[in-house]
């Protein structure tokens, strides 16, 4: 058991301080966002305005409705993308030290997604700091709710990045492979626009992907309004991290030294 919890605890120390390291990521993981929001959301404001922004945005301006989206969207894609390390180890041999290390499988893996989605939280809760002065009716009080929710989406979409890149060889097919899985969850979240107008076909694909109700539970407690029950998003949140880290597990453990 302290074995275990020791291989959990090392992962973990180890994503956190190769996020420290890598400046540029931080960096990276920041200015992104910070585009959308500042481009993307100050252009959408400025079309919709008044009583067209209250009708389509549950009363919010289209800013103040994107925001949540934005800090999900940058724990939803800090976490996807860490897949890419485990390609790293594998080509510079440290996951072949894993593999023989007297040590659960399982706890090194849960740890690694577990640190990624640190990071991936930390991320989020920078782009919400430099958010709020932007959107001005967000509510400071659910600000731990957000973070509880982001760190739940980081450990599901690392855990499906890593996963992916278990069971990819290179570099290039696991960025084409992410990307395309990437922008139809994105889109598909009702990060940029509400989901209710949508067909219903692309209703159904939304209430499957689990970065909706991320961004729902996000919604709900920065801005008090969302389209589902609080308790039914942290459920399928939780339900889909554990479903996702144990698929990465499960891999993991069945590896090969090839």
């Amino acid at each position: 058991m302290s074995e275990a919890v020791d291989a959990f605890n090392i992962m973990v120390y180890r994503q956190l301080k190769r996020f420290v390291r890598a400046k540029s990521r931080l960096f990276g993981s920041i200015v992104n966002p910070l585009i959308w929001m500042v481009f993307f959301g100050l252009g959408w404001s400025s079309l919709f305005k008044g009583s067209m922004a209250k009708a389509l945005f549950g009363g919010y301006s289209y800013l103040d409705f994107l925001a949540p989206g934005v800090v999900m969207m940058t724990v939803f894609m800090g976490g996807f993308i860490s897949g890419v390390t485990v390609l790293w180890d594998k080509e510079f041999g440290f996951l072949k030290e894993l593999l023989v290390a007297p040590a659960s499988r399982t706890a090194g893996m849960a740890g690694r997604a577990f640190g990624d989605a640190l990071v991936a939280t930390i991320q989020g809760a920078l782009i919400l700091a430099a958010i709020i002065p932007l959107a001005r009716d967000i509510n400071p009080g659910g600000i731990p709710v957000t973070l509880a929710a982001a760190l739940l989406t980081g450990f599901a979409f690392t855990s499906l990045g890593i996963t992916i890149a278990l069971k990819i060889s290179s570099m290039e097919g696991f960025h084409i492979i992410v990307n395309f899985i990437m922008m139809p969850l994105l889109f598909l979240s009702g990060a940029f626009f509400p989901i209710d107008p949508l067909p219903e076909w692309m209703k159904v694909l939304a209430y499957l992907n689990p970065l909706t109700y991320s961004v729902d539970l996000a919604r709900i407690s920065m801005l008090g309004s969302g389209s589902m029950n609080p308790l039914i998003d942290t459920v399928v949140l939780a339900a889909s991290s554990l479903i996702l880290i144990g698929s990465a597990a499960l891999l993991f453990r069945e590896a090969t030294i090839d």
